[in-house]
């Protein structure tokens, strides 16, 4: 179902990284506090949707002279706003979702910004900027105008330098995301999900205020103990929606990507704890003031989905359809970039932009958590083929 959509999505993320360098962006933003807002918003919206790559550009643009608010702007927007992520939505969740998500993340940067100018941190803010300047920023080439370069069979090597660490940087996290959504939607009962989101049951639509805000703060307190990225959140998202969460609860569980451990754990490294338990209150009452907006105002206006157009078990796979053929086509694609940026070009060097310093401890985790996915499916294959 999603393989081309990944494909796609990346792809468009690759070429954007390639064309359109940092450089370019700090020298754009400028310094006027809502000119930079919009722009950290936009270049949030045509950057990679890798959270780890998200926190180090916004970390960078921090440093080098942007606003507080518009390096907050920039992060979200490059985590909610993206578009491989709307394509991946739009599969499992449906175009409310779709509309939902990009509404929502820029909710998220309104409330955000909103927060800033009451509370008007100056202290925390001055400290995080004394504790990045012993840090050191990797320097993003600035070489020639992007109409230029997308002439340029070189560059277009890059971009499929760029297309790989695209995929390196986020097939664990999708692996386990979208193996643990089929694990629990086959063997966790309905019953478990009315316990933990209060109220909630398939085909139930009718939910209190309180009951809402429930599922609001559990979503992501369960989220803050995962370390799952956005893209493999989805088919987990399309699971809970099936269950009868509500649609607050679930778009509050994918906007909280930010409010994850690791990236808690990144920004003290950054800023230092005190800055880094701020955004996380900061993103933590963002994501929640949000997604009740978002729930209510699509009540009035009568486009709630209805959890029933959600069956994430009962989808029928592997039919020659539009999606085989799609996923054949992007394969394709997928092939030509490897042949053109590791077989044909290989003279060609991308320098890797800079990413968040992850912990060794959870990705090894992730790692083989990955692998014992992979041995999972096998054995379930070679139970349903040839023992059933």
């Amino acid at each position: 179902m999603a393989l081309w959509a990944f494909i796609l999505g990346y792809i468009i993320s690759s070429m954007i990284q390639i064309f359109v360098t940092e450089k370019r962006m700090q020298r754009t933003m400028g310094k006027d506090e809502s000119k930079s807002v919009l722009l950290g918003t936009f270049f949030g919206f045509i950057s990679s949707s890798c959270s780890f790559a998200a926190l180090a550009s916004a970390k960078s643009l921090f440093k080098k002279g942007a606003s507080f608010v518009s390096s907050v702007a920039f992060l979200l927007a490059s985590t909610n706003l993206v578009i491989e992520l709307g394509i991946i939505i739009s599969i499992f969740l449906g175009w409310q979702f779709v509309v939902g998500e990009y509404m929502g993340g820029l909710l998220l940067i309104l409330i955000s910004w909103i927060l800033i100018r009451t509370v008007n941190p100056i202290k925390l803010i001055e400290e995080a900027r004394k504790n990045l300047e012993g840090q050191e920023d990797d320097e993003m080439s600035d070489n020639q105008d992007w109409k230029k370069q997308i002439q340029q069979e070189n560059s277009w090597a890059r971009v499929a330098k760029k297309y790989k660490m695209e995929w390196q940087m986020v097939w664990k996290d999708v692996t386990v995301g979208f193996t643990i959504a089929g694990i629990v939607a086959a063997f966790v009962p309905d019953s478990f999900f009315q316990t933990l989101f209060i109220n909630s049951g398939q085909g139930n639509t009718d939910f209190t205020f309180l009951e809402i805000l429930e599922h609001v703060i559990v979503g992501p307190v369960a989220a803050f103990l995962t370390f799952i990225g956005s893209m493999g959140n989805i088919p987990l998202a399309a699971l809970l929606f099936g269950k009868g969460v509500s649609f607050a609860g679930v778009m509050a569980f994918i906007f909280s990507d930010l409010v994850v451990f690791p990236v808690l754990r990144i920004n003290a490294k950054y800023y230092g704890w005190k800055m880094s338990i701020f955004i996380l209150f900061l993103l933590f009452t963002a994501l929640i003031v949000a997604s009740l907006v978002l729930h209510y105002s699509f009540d009035l206006m009568s486009i709630l989905p209805d959890p029933s157009q959600v069956k994430f078990q009962d989808k029928d796979h592997f039919k020659i359809d539009y999606t085989f053929y799609l996923n054949i086509s992007f394969l394709a694609i997928s092939a030509f970039l490897i042949y053109l940026g590791f077989f044909k070009r290989k003279d060609v060097e991308h320098s890797m932009s800079e990413m968040a310093p992850k912990s060794p401890f959870l990705e090894s985790v992730l790692k083989y958590a990955a692998y014992i996915c992979y041995v999972w499916l096998v054995g379930g294959l070679i139970v349903k083929f040839f023992i059933k």
